[in-house]
């Protein structure tokens, strides 16, 4: 009698604990989000962006995606059911497996908007291992959120601080350049000292001046129009809605056709505002 009490016993605590497994299952479910099918690089679950803004999206990734079989791809979330932005990234990137398998060469920038009842916002890039020396941490906190998505963001722009941050993101990816020749880009533009804004203010105030009074013809419309380029170029460096370089996301894909299974080791950096 005593043994079957024991064996009743023994079952109960096994049938518990294995509810309770499937609990923290379902729970874990409903955190992140299923792969998308069809398979997508730009998933917004909140709505903050257009259906035009997320097609733009898709088919700029997408193209890189096939030119280069690096996959960047953009998930925004209504909440992070309270893990680090950095956790919840990474497990996501893992879940679905974003980037090649071997190649690992997988990006996924997080976004949680923020909300209107004062709840921060929280963005979040994770960069897959074969990335990693593409895109350094401090990079991708110091330069790419602080002076790419976060003043969009601010601004409840999302879809430029997006676009900004993928389009740096690609030029990084394939060597166009290399993350330090873009930290020192950035620098270079957002350390411009005020003193040197007013002198060029004044420098073009005193040559558009000196033009207004020549006499209306070729030669006065050449120098109007040279003094409007180099004032372009003097101070077109960071303003504008593309970003500091001008980079283009190229033109749109045929049809994205779904995750390798990318690893990530926890290279990335995150942002709040």
């Amino acid at each position: 009698m005593k043994n079957i009490q024991r064996r009743l016993i023994s079952l109960q605590l096994l049938l518990f604990f294995a509810l309770l497994l499937v609990g923290f299952g379902v729970r874990a479910a409903d955190e992140f989000p299923a792969r998308p099918e069809p398979p997508r690089l730009v998933n917004d679950f909140t709505g903050v962006l257009s259906s035009s803004q997320v097609a733009a999206l898709e088919n700029k990734l997408d193209a890189f995606n096939q030119r280069t079989s690096t996959q960047i791809a953009i998930v925004i979330v209504k909440d992070i059911f309270g893990y680090d932005k950095g956790d919840y990234a990474f497990k996501l990137a893992e879940k679905w497996g974003i980037g090649q398998k071997g190649k690992n060469n997988g990006i996924l920038i997080l976004v949680k908007p923020k909300t209107d009842n004062g709840e921060t916002g929280k963005v979040f890039i994770a960069v897959g291992y074969g990335l990693e020396g593409a895109v350094p941490d401090i990079t991708a906190r110091k330069t790419i959120i602080s002076a790419e998505i976060l003043p969009s963001f601010k601004a409840n722009d999302y879809f430029t601080g997006l676009d900004r941050a993928t389009s740096v993101l690609m030029s990084l990816t394939a060597g166009e350049f290399t993350a330090d020749q873009y930290d020192k880009q950035v620098s270079k533009h957002s350390g411009l000292p005020g003193f040197a804004i007013l002198l060029i203010i004044f420098m073009a105030f005193m040559l558009f001046n000196r033009n207004r009074y020549r006499t209306v013809g070729a030669n006065g419309g050449a120098g109007n129009l040279l003094g409007s380029i180099w004032l372009m170029s003097m101070l077109g460096g960071r303003g504008g809605g593309g970003s500091w370089n001008d980079f283009s996301g190229g033109g749109g894909g045929s049809g994205f056709g779904g995750f390798g299974g990318g690893s990530f080791g926890g290279g990335g950096a995150g942002g709040e505002w």
